[in-house]
């Protein structure tokens, strides 16, 4: 019954949000395709046993690269959602919540399931730098039945169109590593466009909210950055590989009385 409930899940992420990246995906099967083709050659026309097994090799990468990309589009991102969700203790209090560079609305959904359950009267704000892609998610949360849960927001993540202390809830998933990749991905300007962005978030969490970021690969200087402001409760998930790299969820609480300067890191796995 668990396998035919999970099968149907990703059958219906799939058909519901669709893929994201997939030119990537499309990249890595067209490769692995050619190199299996390329070490057949090889094999049959030149005899070349090394040349056989680097490119087999080579194929058999890119394939499980593509699994592993298709499975973290889908699957994993859903269920990191849940994993998301289930961080904030307290629904039935949340009047207001966040989700920075909503994308496809994997966590938007899963965060406006989650209000309609407990009967809450708060909303979900979807915010994304495309007026296109915030359309397309008022259009899936009416799909799926939490359209009254669910706003979207076209806005600038450097800068977030809000007040401070707007949110109860501030949330994201796998999209802060992708401010500032115009700089390149391991830049000073790009890391200083991260933790703008995780400033930001910061800015318009209520005091006493609860912030929650799982990304990829550059964890560590979330956790600087929010150590620098002070914030509390600082927790870091166990890596879980997705797109081929390690990734971790970051979840923090904003104090009630918020001065800057120096905090502690809590690990949830043993050194």
């Amino acid at each position: 019954m668990g396998k035919s409930n999970s099968s149907r899940d990703w059958a219906h992420i799939y058909a519901i949000y669709g893929m994201n990246q997939w030119q990537t995906l499309v990249f890595l099967l067209c490769r692995a395709v050619f190199f299996s083709l390329f070490s057949f050659v090889f094999l049959f026309y030149f005899h070349p046993i090394f040349h056989f097994f680097q490119t087999s090799i080579s194929a058999v990468c890119l394939f499980l690269a593509a699994v592993n990309f298709f499975y973290s589009a889908g699957p994993l991102h859903y269920e990191m959602a849940q994993r998301i969700v289930g961080s904030v203790y307290d629904w039935s209090t949340v009047k207001l919540a966040l989700d920075v560079g909503c994308g496809r609305g994997i966590l938007l959904k899963s965060v406006a399931t989650q209000l309609k359950k407990t009967g809450s009267s708060g909303r979900v704000v979807g915010l994304d730098r495309s007026k296109r892609t915030t359309l397309s998610m008022l259009q899936t949360a009416n799909i799926e039945g939490v359209g009254e849960y669910v706003t979207c927001k076209e806005g600038d993540v450097r800068s977030l169109p809000f007040q401070n202390n707007y949110f109860d809830v501030v949330l994201s998933a796998v999209f802060v590593h992708t401010v500032g990749k115009e700089y390149g991905q391991r830049t000073v300007e790009a890391a200083t466009e991260r933790v703008r962005v995780l400033g930001e978030m910061v800015r318009v969490l209520k005091p006493g909210g609860v912030g929650v970021d799982w990304d990829l690969l550059h964890v560590p200087e979330y956790v600087r950055r929010l150590q620098e402001l002070k914030i509390e409760d600082i927790r870091v998930s166990e890596s879980v590989t997705a797109f081929m790299v390690s990734s971790h969820m970051v979840s923090f609480r904003k104090p009630n009385q918020h001065i800057v300067g120096p905090g502690d890191v809590r690990l949830d796995w043993q050194c």
